[in-house]
């Protein structure tokens, strides 16, 4: 191979690649190009559709603005309000529990005194009226005892006039 062959072959490859690369430009051109055009329409129906609507959400928040801080402020306080108000019911209600929590208790040393004076008086009444009243009954049994034996002797004594065989007819 001669120098010249080299040299034409070098120049025929270098052609070929720089025509390649010519081409993938041209390509990337159209490419980009066309992806420009598809931005661009893109762009202008964002501009068209989606900004009147934004410039509106927007033009509605600058006006609802004052209604929505209004809202927030009115619900501050009334959680403000509704907090402080379960406070003092909180308050009364423990103080209404402490106050039956003692009543409660008054009543029950109450009933236990109660019942105590039940049982002495009971127990006073059983040994000032129940036990005089049976020691009297047991009096009077006696009493009655004793009168039986003697009338009964009286009795025997005028059975024992009459035969009993007589007695019958």
């Amino acid at each position: 191979m001669d120098l010249q062959t080299l040299l034409t072959i070098s120049i025929t490859v270098t052609t070929f690649a720089v025509v390649i690369q010519a081409g993938i430009l041209v390509a990337l051109y159209l490419s980009v190009r066309k992806s420009s055009e598809r931005m661009e329409a893109l762009a202008t129906e964002v501009k068209t559709k989606v900004l009147p609507t934004a410039e509106t959400a927007q033009a509605m928040l600058i006006e609802l603005r004052p209604k929505i801080e209004n809202v927030v402020e009115n619900l501050s306080e009334s959680t403000t309000l509704a907090r402080s108000q379960m406070q003092r019911l909180d308050a009364t209600v423990s103080d209404v529990v402490d106050r039956a929590r003692l009543q409660v208790i008054r009543a029950d040393e109450l009933l236990s005194r109660t019942m105590d004076r039940v049982e002495e008086a009971t127990d006073m009444v059983h040994k000032t009226v129940v036990s005089p009243v049976r020691q009297f009954s047991g009096l009077i049994q006696g009493v009655t005892a004793g009168m039986e034996f003697l009338l009964g002797a009286r009795r025997r004594r005028a059975r024992e006039g009459v035969p009993q065989d007589e007695m019958f007819i």
